[in-house]
């Protein structure tokens, strides 16, 4: 039975006291159907966070955010800063995601797949309990006097979390610097690399902080999605949920006219928050499930029925009906596939290169000899994940008056090059604003662009043999 002084304050954040400090949290250890499964989740979810660095498609790794030369690497895809407007779709596909899940699962993302919780409860967690014991030993370990034992196992806890501090920050950086550069900075010293090397340090002390001291109150105090969650769920959201027509009125096993819950208290013991979920769904709440399975074990112990503390909707616990459509999910699905539409057509138009004209400096054009003399440069932006060789053509109706000192180049991703282009327009054939196209192809894809350049030259241009110059 627990301890009156162990339930959490209603009035009160779960994890503080009365006068507003901080109880440190020793979630206590639990085995069931969703505790054997959540190992298994986390280690896929971090070999991927882990992996994508690493692993090179088409020649680049997975993800590769290059913000000091603005080039971005995306499963294959290659964007530069001209297409950063396509981060709204991303960004607003993720947004629409999350809120889709939150209004009909809760926070089924922060209880099994946020980083955070991924982290902090599939591996630093597990190496506290390793290191230290479980909760009832971790709680007097922290209380008790400092001795020998007691500095022992604190260092060796530390040590740890630091190294893995370490190796988390250098693998966030890779996602910035990629895994080659990363490694050849590493090997050079910090002297070299002084910016990288004070973001490696500090990403590493907010890591360590964070998984040693700062844990749940990052998910309850600084996570704006954890905030929003009244917001985006209802009645009908299928969310960490207690029983209480079956579990009411509490009491011992075998007292006669009492519910199924016995007062145990064993829902708040596992709990990373420390809520006792019986009270209803709390904002501190992460859908971890830990309870579900802690509840179950004392079921069975008890021979009732599992399922007191379950994963459902407030609905059905209060009138017995489930419901799935509702407007704000319909009207979050319709928006979410209006966007992902939208991003699709978006990005599938998106060029494997970039030509956009530029003027040289100087007169913008030049009348001589009875031709009117514009110069220009096509400038050619490679955006494949590989080398492709670019061409430049011109109708044939205008190759007489278009000089190309240049037709052909071979660049590398993201590499870039100047074509000269000449344009020689006699006075007689000259017409105020008309444009010659010349079409940049690029060989790899077939795909070609028109470069549309518009003639400069005099409002009223003087006659053929005049032979005045301007």
């Amino acid at each position: 039975m627990a301890h009156k002084d162990d339930s959490p304050n209603l009035d009160t954040l779960s994890m503080l006291d009365e006068k507003g400090r901080r109880h440190y949290v020793y979630p206590a250890d639990v085995k069931g159907r969703w505790s054997r499964l959540k190992p298994w989740v986390y280690t896929v979810l971090i070999a991927i966070y882990v992996a994508l660095p690493f692993v090179h498609i088409n020649g680049h790794p997975a993800v590769h955010i290059d913000i000091p030369d603005r080039h971005f690497f995306l499963f294959g895809a290659t964007f530069n800063s001209q297409d950063f407007y396509l981060m709204f779709f991303v960004l607003s596909g993720i947004g629409f995601s999350l809120i889709v899940v939150a209004a009909l699962w809760g926070r089924l993302w922060c209880g099994w797949a946020c980083p955070q919780t991924v982290f902090l409860d599939g591996v630093f967690r597990r190496i506290e309990r390793w290191i230290e014991g479980p909760a009832a030993k971790r709680k007097r370990l922290a209380e008790g006097p400092m001795t020998g034992e007691k500095f022992a196992r604190k260092a060796l806890k530390h040590a740890i979390y630091l190294v893995l501090a370490v190796v988390i920050s250098h693998v966030f950086l890779a996602y910035f610097t990629s895994v080659d550069k990363l490694g050849a900075m590493i090997t050079e010293g910090p002297a070299e690399h002084m910016g990288t090397f004070f973001w490696a340090v500090l990403f590493t002390a907010i890591i360590y902080g964070n998984f040693w001291w700062f844990r749940e109150q990052l998910c309850i105090v600084i996570c704006p999605y954890g905030r929003l969650q009244s917001v985006l769920q209802d009645e009908d959201t299928i969310n960490v949920q207690y029983d209480h027509r079956r579990g009411e009125p509490r009491g011992k096993a075998k007292k006669e006219g009492v519910g199924d819950c016995v007062d145990c208290g064993r829902c708040i013991a596992v709990c990373p928050t420390r809520i006792d979920i019986r009270n209803g769904h709390q904002l501190e709440c992460i859908g971890c499930s830990y309870c579900i399975d802690a509840c179950d074990e004392i079921m069975v112990k008890l021979n009732r029925p599992k399922g007191l503390i379950r994963y459902d909707s407030q609905r059905m616990i209060d009138d017995g009906k489930r419901r799935f459509w509702r407007p704000r999910v319909f009207i979050y699905i319709v928006a979410g596939l209006v966007g992902l539409t939208v991003a699709t057509i978006v990005m599938s138009r998106n060029d494997p290169f970039e030509a956009n004209l530029f003027r040289n400096q100087g007169a913008p054009y030049s009348v001589h000899d009875g031709i009117v003399e514009n110069s220009a440069r096509i400038h050619v932006v490679n955006k494949r994940a590989s080398s492709t060789t670019f061409h430049v053509t011109v109708d044939p109706e205008w190759a007489d008056h278009v000089l190309l000192p240049q037709r052909e180049v071979t660049l590398e991703t993201f590499k870039d090059f100047n074509f000269p282009v000449m344009l020689e327009i006699p006075v007689a054939e000259y017409r105020y604003k008309m444009t010659v196209v010349v079409k940049v192809t690029d060989s790899a894809s077939g795909v070609s662009e028109d470069v549309p350049i518009q003639v400069l030259g005099p409002l009223h241009p003087p006659k053929a043999d005049s032979g005045k110059e301007r």
